[in-house]
């Protein structure tokens, strides 16, 4: 049997795809690029926007028009749409299988029942908020124990969950109804799969968490911090970089976290922590429990702490009741933060979050899209001025593999392809080298910049 997966959402999605792809491997399914020619589809679905859902159901539609020559292709819905939507789902035409987040230990079982009955089968959780699932979170571990290994498409690098959930209750957000309440995973687990990912050759690994910084684990005595795995992780052989997304701008752990990244060689110099918004009304009305003040002095801290620290940030523009004094004061803030980059959302209501219940959608979709285009604009003279000041300096990068589309700026280097690679502040850099450096830490002289984007001169491996 084939099957085709594909993945909408964040880094956590992409986890849980790499998961369910192993598993199925293991499970003798092969896996395929092509809906052409396979048996099965599985959509791993994000419900943080609108956006995001409304591809979803496109796609689901044109599979419902491939139903009507191929009857027999299973077509399966998981992640956080699946929790969200869950029989909802099942009433599409071409939907088969439903599975949420929490139930992804199951799609082996569940996609074998699907294609021996030819029943439509729902996996979602009830009372997600609840606590009280202790063989669900041991089954969720053994998952990720077993089938948390390299991910191909990344060559030498892995992403490893800390935790999963989360307890902030922003308003605009559904991840704390989708992905239930924040657990810690425990820290000897997460320290052997890195082993493990060690022994396969990952270089690299980041350690995920809707709120990273909050990692908080007891055992017996000892509660360990994100800090605690950082250094652990950094004692492991074979990992030379270790990164981590995404933080909540909140005190707990801060300093001891700034601090590890400063002392160890390992932790990466980068820090991506979403503001949302420079204006305190708004971020009340978001129930963000900071001020913009209170957040410029966290990244006042971690620069003191890190002077070579690369921050990130993330806004939404059109939050309701948004007036142009709010939208004012985010750009204040972007200006003062200069982050290394933003990631720019405008605001789309999603359907059981708060700020849906309580705030109608009053900012036009015009000026949201006039905001989000302003606000990228500064970003970018920000992003322009700093990468700049990389003309002419030699970097490490860890390479990925060929770049996805053609650039201009990278200089030629004996005909061979054009690739792109990271620094360990996430800088992404293109250069020409041989494929065979996917995977590895390589010399690359900056030759040319853009607000995204480093381009440079492979000046070979790194000893």
């Amino acid at each position: 049997m084939k099957v085709h997966l594909q993945t909408y959402g964040c880094q956590m999605n992409k986890l849980d795809t790499m998961l369910v792809s192993n598993a199925l491997k293991d499970a003798g399914f092969n896996l395929t690029d092509s809906v052409k020619n396979s048996d099965v589809v599985l959509i791993n679905t994000c419900s943080v926007r609108e956006h995001a859902e409304q591809r979803v159901f496109s796609h689901l539609g044109h599979l419902k028009h491939i139903k009507r020559t191929r009857p027999n292709i299973v077509v399966g819905v998981i992640g956080c749409m699946a929790q969200r939507l869950g029989a909802e789902l099942l009433r599409n035409g071409a939907v088969d299988l439903v599975c949420g987040p929490a139930q992804i230990p199951r799609i082996v079982e569940l996609l074998k029942k699907t294609l021996q009955t030819r029943q439509k089968s729902l996996a979602v959780t009830e009372d997600i908020r609840q606590r009280n699932f202790e063989e669900q979170d041991l089954s969720i571990e053994r998952f990720e124990s077993t089938y948390g290994i390299e991910d191909k498409q990344l060559a030498g690098q892995a992403f490893v969950r800390a935790m999963r959930g989360c307890n902030n209750f922003c308003t605009y957000c559904v991840v704390p109804y989708v992905r239930g309440p924040e657990v810690c995973r425990p820290p000897e687990s997460i320290i052997q799969q890195i082993k493990r990912l060690a022994d396969r050759g990952v270089k690299q690994v980041t350690l995920l968490g809707q709120t990273i910084n909050s990692y908080k684990y007891k055992a017996g005595e000892k509660i360990y911090s994100l800090a605690d795995l950082l250094w652990m992780a950094g004692d492991i052989e074979g990992i030379e970089w270790i990164k981590f997304i995404t933080s909540y701008p909140c005190e707990q752990f801060f300093d001891d976290i700034l601090q590890a990244m400063a002392d160890s060689t390992k932790v990466c110099n980068y820090l991506h922590l979403p503001a949302q918004s420079g204006s305190d009304r708004i971020l009340r009305a978001m129930n963000r429990h900071y001020t913009a003040n209170r957040y410029l002095e966290l990244i006042d801290r971690a620069r003191d702490t890190v002077p070579d620290i690369a921050i990130a940030g993330d806004f939404i523009v059109g939050f309701p009741g948004e007036t142009d004094k709010d939208f004012a004061a985010t750009k204040e803030l972007v200006r003062k933060a200069k982050y290394r980059n933003c990631f720019i959302f405008k605001y789309s209501p999603r359907p059981g979050t708060k700020a849906d219940k309580q705030f109608p959608d009053d900012v036009p979709y015009e000026l949201k899209q006039k905001r989000n285009i302003e606000l990228l604009r500064l970003q970018e003279k920000i992003s322009e001025e700093l990468n700049k000041a990389f003309l002419s300096r030699q970097i490490r990068v860890l390479v990925e593999g060929l770049s996805k589309k053609p650039h201009t700026g990278a200089s030629g280097y004996g005909g061979h392809s054009q690739l792109v690679g990271r620094t360990a502040t996430e800088h992404i850099v293109v250069f020409n080298g041989p494929l065979s450096l996917a995977g590895e830490f390589v010399n690359v002289r900056i030759t040319q910049t853009s607000p995204l984007t480093l381009f440079g001169l492979y000046e070979g491996r790194q000893a």
